[in-house]
């Protein structure tokens, strides 16, 4: 596997510490170091607290004990970062998963922060080592011990920051939760301040109307001359030969069916005036 391919399967926040690491002038020291890693050296990684303590075997029987760490950030500017990741729901979905979102960087960017140390300087280690360079081999053997580390589980960053996985998926449970709670209150407090009438329809009772009609505004009058009849026109019945009065079988029909709605439009009217026909 070539060394582009390696990098292109790396998580690019892992990729990005082994950047800082190609970053640094020494460049044997650092490959010593990458030796000591591959050949199973760094026998323990274990965190306390924001600081990795770490043991390397060395030339000697006895392995050397490393140290490590970064400038944590504290408890106020983790809460900056926590609210602003809370913002969005795609942070807390994609830490959930294991993943580093693409954009973490910028979260802590526009609170004024930097998730990765800018250089090897900003990177606190000792080793109890005789040798007097500092990154020295066995140093150099943890940090690319910890690209691996990253790229397994992202939340190594934040604890090398001050803060554990388990407090930061805390706080952006509690932040969503309160944001929720606050907007139902408010939707509350204004359904409260209105009328429930503009908030609730029964469509049950949409159409009912239980008040008394105005008796200016009620008109009853009968229908017009033009019936459903007219609108119809002629039915098609075949034509016989005409009779006496020279009518068709069907002028004959339409003839009594205009009689029939007349008259049941006549009794309508009566009927909705209460008042009875003779």
């Amino acid at each position: 596997m070539t060394s582009d391919t390696l990098q292109a399967s790396r998580e690019w926040w892992s990729q990005r510490w082994l950047d800082l690491l190609d970053s640094y002038r020494f460049k044997k020291r650092l490959e010593r170091g990458r030796n000591y890693a591959r050949q199973g050296n760094v026998l323990s990684i274990e965190f306390k607290g924001a600081k990795v303590l770490a043991r390397v075997q060395g030339s000697e029987s006895e392995p050397y004990k490393v140290s490590l760490s970064l400038d944590p950030f504290s408890e106020q500017e983790w809460g900056y970062v926590i609210e602003t990741m809370s913002q969005k729901s795609m942070f807390a979905a994609k830490l959930l998963a294991g993943e580093m979102p693409q954009n973490m960087e910028d979260v802590f960017t526009a609170n004024g922060l930097s998730l990765f140390p800018f250089t090897l300087s900003d990177v606190h280690s000792k080793c109890s080592c005789p040798d007097k360079a500092n990154p020295c081999k066995h140093v150099a053997a943890v940090y690319y011990q910890l690209g691996d580390r990253f790229s397994e589980d992202p939340f190594v960053l934040f604890q090398l920051r001050g803060s554990t996985k388990e407090k930061i998926i805390s706080d952006l449970r509690h932040l969503r939760t309160k944001s929720i709670e606050t907007s139902d209150t408010e939707l509350s407090e204004v359904q409260e301040s209105t009328p429930e009438k503009q908030f609730f329809v029964k469509m049950e009772s949409f159409w009912q109307y239980n008040e008394p009609l105005e008796s200016s505004l009620v008109v009853i009058a009968p229908s017009t001359s033009e019936t459903v009849l007219d609108v119809l026109g002629s039915i098609p019945l075949a034509k016989e030969e005409e009779n006496l009065t020279n009518l068709t079988a069907a002028d004959v029909v339409m003839k009594f069916l205009e009689t029939v709605y007349k008259d049941v439009s006549q009794r309508a009217v009566l009927a909705a005036m209460n008042v009875e026909g003779s």
